[in-house]
C-alpha cells in the first residue's frame, strides 16, 4: 500500500502542533481536522512555501493565491532555517514533525517566527514554559 503524500507549508507544522479545534471559519477547522488526523498515519510530506493542502479552506486565499503570502513565506523561511531543511525537502510527518518540536518550539523560537500571527496566543498558551 502506498502512503498518501502531502505538500506541506513549513510553517504549518507548528499550526499542526498547536491546533486545538479553532480556525478561522467551521469549513475551515473541520478541513484542518481532517488534516491532522491525516498525520496521524505518518504520511510524506514535501516541505514547501506556497499555497499547500491547509491552504485549500483557508480565507486568504484568493483564486489559487495567498493574500498575505509575503508573510507567510517568511515564516516558512524561517522555520526551514531553524530546522536545516530546504524547500521541497521530502520528509515523513513524525520527522518532521520531531524537528519543528525540537528545534522551534522547544527552543523557544516560534514567536520570533509567526508572533505576529492572528492565533499566536493559542499557541502562546500550549508552549513549554
Amino acid at each position: 500500500m502506498v502512503k498518501k503524500r502531502f505538500e506541506l507549508r513549513a510553517h504549518h507544522g507548528m499550526c499542526l502542533a498547536f491546533f486545538e479545534g479553532k480556525g478561522y471559519s467551521k469549513e475551515f477547522t473541520q478541513h484542518m481536522q481532517r488534516i491532522s488526523d491525516a498525520m496521524k498515519s505518518n504520511p510524506m510530506l514535501y516541505i514547501i512555501m506556497k499555497e499547500d493542502v491547509i491552504c485549500q479552506k483557508c480565507p486568504n486565499l484568493k483564486n489559487g493565491v495567498c493574500e498575505t503570502r509575503e508573510l507567510v513565506r517568511e515564516y516558512d523561511r524561517k522555520v526551514l532555517d531553524l530546522c536545516g531543511i530546504k524547500e521541497n525537502t521530502e520528509i515523513s510527518w513524525q520527522g518532521f514533525s520531531n524537528l519543528v518540536r525540537e528545534k522551534v518550539i522547544a527552543a523557544g523560537k516560534r514567536e520570533s517566527i509567526c508572533g505576529n500571527c492572528q492565533w499566536t496566543d493559542i499557541c502562546k498558551s500550549k508552549e513549554p514554559v
